[in-house]
């Protein structure tokens, strides 16, 4: 199956937690959005500078195998507020039917407030590869080599 813009469709189940069932479903803002905002099911939630908060969206999914969910940031929180997700990407595994939570992180000088239907995160649904690990005595060269951090700096 294909959207619109002809891009794919991954078909995911859904199932809002009781008393969530006000809350939109996570859908991308344009047309072109690759990301899918998740609400606040919260009544009001204040999140002081340097404090962290979970989150919950009322949302359970059921993600299909061979894809995970990733939550993200949204860059307009970040930008005005200082509001990240801490441990951004947070991972989704397709195994994983428990309500989706954020864990938002006020790195900004001043409290921010999040009211209930609020968009506080972004998903995105992905593909996963499933690795295979091919144990070698020594690995091929290549030019980086074990060129680490800051290594393109010189």
């Amino acid at each position: 199956m294909t959207d619109i813009a002809g891009g794919d469709v991954v078909r995911v189940g859904v199932a809002r937690a009781p008393g969530s069932e006000d809350l939109p479903l996570p859908r991308p803002m344009t047309r072109g959005s690759a990301g899918l905002d998740l609400p606040a099911a919260v009544t009001v939630l204040e999140i002081g500078p340097g404090e962290r908060a979970v989150v919950p969206t009322g949302l359970h999914l059921e993600i299909p195998p061979g894809y995970e969910g990733q939550v993200r940031p949204r860059s307009g929180l970040a930008a005005e507020h200082g509001l990240a997700v801490l441990n951004s990407p947070g991972t989704i595994d397709s195994d994983y039917r428990g309500e989706i939570k954020v864990v938002l992180i006020n790195l900004g000088r001043a409290p921010v407030v999040i009211r209930r239907g609020d968009r506080v995160a972004q998903l995105i649904i992905a593909p996963v590869c499933q690795v295979s690990w091919d144990l070698r005595p020594r690995l091929a060269s290549s030019d980086r080599a074990e060129g680490g951090l800051g290594h393109t700096r010189r």
